[in-house]
């Protein structure tokens, strides 16, 4: 106990409080108590005090009678007597004399009350009854009576006086007790209070001193540490460790100092990793933002991948590295690139080979013409389902890959890899659109010249004929008259070809090229031509625009060279689910119900793109006079139509 208060400052000071606190109530508790004892002392002390002064107001009736009437005199006397024994038996004298018969205040009231009661009152009561008005008419007639009586007086005021000294000084003494008893009780509170008092601040000094010595010493040092911990540091230590509460605080803030120390060390440390993380990551984008701004130039060339493969060795830390390719339908490859400073590569072609067909990315080790071992990143070039090369990174030797180089050298293979497969589909492409061009060229040609240059050779050779016969000049001039238009045909046909060959859709639509389509031919002709268009919002594809197109001007030159109509409607409808109905109404003559072959009129060629597009065309009258040219299909929906992305690069 004594420890666990030595080592305890709330105890202590708690302690302190509640002696000062117990100080104080017991110092009230006293003076309560000895003011409920001393009630009734100074009423007490001044009763006796009326009983010394009645005794002596009694005396000086008695000696001085004056010239008083004998009745008044009788009845002063008496109230006196009676007035001296109601102040003796008062209960403001009574309350204050104790119990206890061997009291010291018992014996004087009781000495005091045995002798009014055995002395002073009998005799008292002898004289009051000489002098009562009832004995007026008893007084002695005879001189020697009335001496006699007059002498009695006299002796029972003398006896009153002798005995009256002795009887005011036991009531001194008794008044003198009182009035001690009192002072007594009074010196207690005062000694009470005065202990009280000294204890009191003895107390105070000691928590005065608790506080000094124990409390603020450790609380200057606990502010001292709290004010460098909130700057920061946490190198500085409370001085302050002893067993008492403000010790055990010191302790824990040492404690805690320690262990803010560790956290804010580990968070510098984690910052610094997050910082090299987020560089790094940088880096790694901007490097990705460079090889996807590069490789989606239209231009690419090897000293495009060159400085992609610096890039690369800059932001993983190591290298050098090439770009091997392997030739389309060949298990041949090739180096598209290289950043060894010397030239020359990293790999050899039967590495190539071997490594052209890996799953995943690998670290090759390969030996050197020196015995040496060089270790090689490799990681596939791919792009969808389809390998074209390998990328091969090489790592100096005790260096650990990483997993974000992995990752990142694996990202920049695909983003190459992607390049290079746009590449071989953009050439394919082109390619295919240059084929399907001249699959188109020869069919226009064989189909309109061609049947022309072919009519026109069957036509020189009946000139030929007709010459060696010798015929008649009439037959030679319907000869060589079939020849001239056959010719002018054919120049026509060519010069309609030329123009459809140039022919194309702007970046303005369809819309826009119909209308200029109306406007060329209405120039070239008399002929009224009313355009309506209403597809619902449907965008045809390019391809499909072109046919649309090209139907349409087939259709109205055949209106313009045959017809001989002064009006003609060109009507474009459908859209949605519905399919697009395209239609070329004239009024002119009609057409005949089986036209002539060998004019034909392009009939064959509009049916042909027709059919391209997945759709029939009709060529009958329309009612009343005229020609109607009507055409249905399926539009695709338009999701940039182009040729496929998967088509087999092997074929390139």
């Amino acid at each position: 106990m004594a420890q666990q208060f030595k080592n305890s400052i709330v105890l202590r000071m708690g302690l302190s409080m509640a002696i000062i606190t117990l100080l104080g109530f017991l110092t009230m508790l006293g003076s309560v108590i000895i003011e409920e004892m001393t009630q009734g002392h100074a009423a007490a002390i001044n009763q006796a005090g009326t009983l010394r002064m009645q005794s002596y107001r009694i005396a000086t009736r008695l000696v001085y009678q004056a010239n008083i009437d004998q009745e008044l005199y009788w009845k002063l006397t008496d109230d006196l007597v009676r007035e001296f024994e109601q102040r003796l038996t008062n209960p403001r004298l009574t309350t204050v004399i104790p119990d206890e018969a061997e009291h010291a205040l018992r014996k004087s009231y009781n000495r005091i009350n045995l002798q009014w009661h055995k002395k002073i009152k009998p005799v008292l009561n002898v004289y009051v009854g000489l002098v009562a008005p009832k004995n007026r008419d008893a007084l002695p007639v005879h001189k020697d009576d009335k001496l006699l009586w007059l002498t009695t007086q006299r002796n029972i005021r003398e006896r009153y006086v002798s005995i009256v000294d002795r009887f005011v000084s036991d009531i001194d003494n008794l008044v003198k007790q009182l009035e001690e008893g009192a002072e007594s009780k009074i010196r207690w509170l005062r000694v009470i209070q005065i202990n009280s008092l000294f204890l009191t601040l003895g107390m105070v000094f000691y928590t005065m001193y608790l506080v000094q010595a124990v409390v603020l010493p450790p609380l200057r040092d606990l502010l001292r540490f709290s004010m460098f911990a909130r700057r920061g540091d946490f190198s500085v230590r409370v001085k302050h460790e002893h067993n008492d509460e403000l010790g055990q605080l010191g302790s824990a803030f040492n404690g805690m100092a320690d262990d803010l120390s560790k956290m804010y060390a580990d968070l510098e440390e984690r910052v610094r990793e997050k910082t090299t993380d987020l560089e790094r990551s940088n880096r790694s984008l901007e490097l990705l933002y460079k090889t996807t701004s590069r490789l989606n130039d239209t231009h690419i060339s090897a000293q495009t991948y060159e400085e992609l493969l610096k890039d690369i060795e800059q932001v993983v830390g190591f290298g050098p590295g090439n770009i091997c390719l392997a030739k389309s339908m060949s298990e041949e490859v090739f180096t598209l690139a290289s950043s060894r400073p010397q030239g020359g590569t990293i790999c050899s072609t039967d590495h190539c080979k071997e490594c052209m067909h890996q799953q995943g990315t690998q670290i090759k080790e390969w030996k050197e013409l020196d015995q040496s071992v060089r270790r090689v990143l490799s990681i596939p070039i791919r792009d969808q389902d389809e390998q074209h090369g390998i990328l091969f990174i090489a790592i100096p030797e005790g260096t650990l890959l990483k997993v974000w180089q992995k990752q990142l050298l694996e990202a920049v293979a695909d983003h190459i890899g992607a390049a290079i497969g746009v590449a071989y589909r953009t050439s394919f492409n082109r390619r295919l659109a240059l084929h399907e061009e001249r699959g188109v060229i020869a069919r226009e040609l064989h189909d309109s010249l061609a049947q022309s240059l072919s009519y026109l050779k069957i036509q020189v050779s009946r000139l030929d004929m007709t010459l060696k016969q010798q015929r008649d000049e009439a037959e030679i001039q319907k000869v060589v008259q079939e020849i001239r238009e056959g010719l002018n045909s054919a120049y026509r046909q060519l010069r309609e070809l030329l123009t459809t060959f140039r022919l194309k859709v702007d970046d303005r639509g369809l819309l826009q090229a119909l209308e200029d389509t109306v406007h060329e031919y209405q120039v070239r002709s008399d002929i009224s031509i009313k355009l309506e268009f209403d597809l619902h919002g449907m965008q045809l594809s390019e391809n499909e625009e072109i046919h649309v197109l090209q139907v349409i001007r087939e259709a109205l030159s055949n209106v313009i060279r045959h017809s001989g109509a002064k009006h003609a409607r060109v009507t474009l409808t459908g859209g949605g689910e519905m399919p697009i109905r395209v239609s070329i109404i004239d009024d002119g003559c009609g057409i005949p119900s089986a036209p002539e072959r060998s004019r034909h009129y392009g009939l064959a060629i509009m049916d042909e793109r027709v059919r391209s597009l997945g759709g029939s065309i009709s060529v009958e009258p329309a009612e009343g006079s005229g020609t109607q040219v009507v055409f249905e299909f399926m539009a695709t929906k338009n999701e940039n139509n182009l040729v496929s992305d998967k088509v087999d690069l092997k074929a390139l």
